[in-house]
């Protein structure tokens, strides 16, 4: 089974541009391995945010799939940081024909890995959970890309998956948060995020756990992102 440290093996071959995203984004393959298709967004192609730290989304890409592994959520495609052509960056393990054309229809759905999405993006604070970030696998099971936009220490949540907000929380999903509160989060993401950011995941994680159920959409900002797809 591919792992993150598979990305680490050989250098970075760019063969395109997805052109449609908003930092660069670019796809390839490593030089010893063809098949094995990716994502790489340098750092220097990064486009400044006026509320997040310039230079350190690819970063936040990196502490999105640790956190999903450290919690097991299994929500995001192995990724690591490494050098690349262009310097720098995130580079993400490729998910070939993930996207159907029925997408929305299911992420409309009550799938239950879309649950662990949605309560793995409030813990995250994501600001930016499109329809185009859901992946659709060949099993049937549905992950998740694009975190450059996370950990945020202000409520930025913003999402298309509103369908189980102001349901309570399962006890698995508690005992999660129970994890996410007693685990020592600054030795595993002090390289990759800000002391208060990483402060205020736990913040969070006792604020949910304090009221256990699904948050309601925000109603003095924005609670879906533009575009929604």
């Amino acid at each position: 089974m591919m792992n993150a440290m598979d990305l680490m093996e050989s250098e970075v071959v760019v063969t395109g541009r997805l052109v449609d995203a908003s930092n660069a984004t670019l796809y390839g393959h490593l030089k010893n391995n063809k098949d094995l298709k990716l994502i790489y967004k340098p750092i220097a192609g990064e486009r400044p945010l006026w509320d997040f730290t310039s230079g350190n989304l690819a970063s936040r890409e990196v502490a999105a799939y640790k956190f999903s592994e450290i919690f097991d959520f299994n929500l995001v495609p192995p990724t690591v940081m490494r050098d690349g052509p262009y310097g720098k960056g995130m580079v993400q393990l490729w998910r070939s024909n993930s996207q159907p054309s029925n997408l929305i229809e299911i992420g409309q759905s009550d799938h239950p890995d879309l649950r662990k999405i949605t309560l793995f993006d409030c813990l995250i604070n994501n600001a930016d959970r499109k329809y185009g970030h859901l992946l659709i696998l060949d099993d049937g099971r549905i992950q998740g890309c694009d975190h450059g936009v996370c950990f945020h220490i202000e409520d930025k949540l913003r999402s298309v998956l509103w369908q189980f907000a102001g349901e309570s929380f399962t006890e698995s999903e508690m005992e999660i948060l129970r994890r996410v509160i007693s685990h020592d989060l600054k030795d595993d993401f002090h390289s990759l995020l800000r002391d208060d950011e990483i402060n205020a995941i736990r913040e969070r994680a006792i604020r949910l756990l304090n009221e256990p159920f699904f948050p309601l959409p925000a109603t003095d900002r924005p609670s879906i992102p533009w575009p929604p797809v």
